[in-house]
């Protein structure tokens, strides 16, 4: 799939690559997500109102810019964070934190993503924070959505892993069920989305995910998402679209960058 994005070579800037004499080095997909995260931290500017994300790519900037709080390297930072386990590193960490009913506009946000297509349209939502991080990245002057190059994929769905949309819990198989009708064409099965104790997976909101799974291309996104919505049941979805403004991959020919 790296590949297949890969070859759209006017999408991408190569910024570093390890020197052709060098013996190859393996790094690990954590490692990757590391270096796409402290890459997209040196955006981040003194005075800034950020946007902090959530799951394990995300996890690394917030570290960085926490680090760089402490050394001083950054000041009268502001963070907005997408669900309570960033709140939570944020305060650890010492970030100062409010709201966005307290800062409307954001100036950057900075969040990983479970696919990103070669137009820079996004999945996101496995970890289950989508609602929150699609208010707060879409009310930013600048999301840099940052992930190592397993995510990356020809279409939305492509990787065969879960679609997700958050549902209230009141008759929640009912919209299930519409969602998979919705997408009966694309081969689209709708499951319920349980947590580590095999218990219904209950997010921030006190709602549910449905998480789809797609066979095949949904089509026309925009259109896809708007029969999403009008979904009675339905709060909301994980197809990011239009919404990035960049997107910093890292991968085996080091880290590219794509802009909109």
């Amino acid at each position: 799939m790296a590949i297949a994005w890969s070859e759209k070579a006017s999408y991408v800037e190569v910024l570093s690559r390890p020197p052709s004499l060098c013996p190859p080095v393996i790094l690990t997909q954590d490692e990757l997500k590391k270096i796409a995260a402290y890459k997209a931290v040196e955006f981040v500017e003194s005075g800034m109102v950020l946007g902090l994300g959530t799951g394990s790519t995300a996890k690394h900037a917030v570290d960085r810019i926490g680090e760089l709080l402490r050394l001083g390297k950054l000041k009268n930072i502001v963070g907005i964070p997408t669900s309570k386990k960033t709140q939570e590193q944020a305060v650890s960490l010492g970030i100062p934190l409010s709201d966005l009913d307290h800062h409307s506009t954001i100036d950057l946000a900075i969040d990983g993503a479970d696919e990103v297509d070669p137009h820079l349209n996004l999945v996101k939502g496995r970890g289950g924070s989508l609602l929150r991080e699609k208010m707060v990245e879409g009310t930013c002057k600048k999301f840099i959505c940052i992930v190592d190059e397993s995510k990356l994929v020809k279409h939305l769905g492509g990787s065969g892993l879960a679609m997700p949309v958050e549902v209230v819990p009141f008759c929640w198989k009912f919209t299930a069920n519409k969602l998979q009708n919705l997408f009966e064409d694309s081969g689209c099965v709708a499951k319920l989305r349980n947590d580590s104790k095999g218990k219904c997976f209950v997010t921030d909101n006190g709602n549910y995910i449905v998480d789809l799974y797609l066979k095949k291309d949904i089509g026309d996104l925009q259109v896809a998402s708007d029969a999403i919505l009008r979904i009675a049941g339905v709060v909301e979805h994980g197809m990011f679209l239009d919404m990035a403004t960049t997107v910093i991959v890292a991968g085996e020919l080091g880290i590219t960058i794509k802009n909109k």
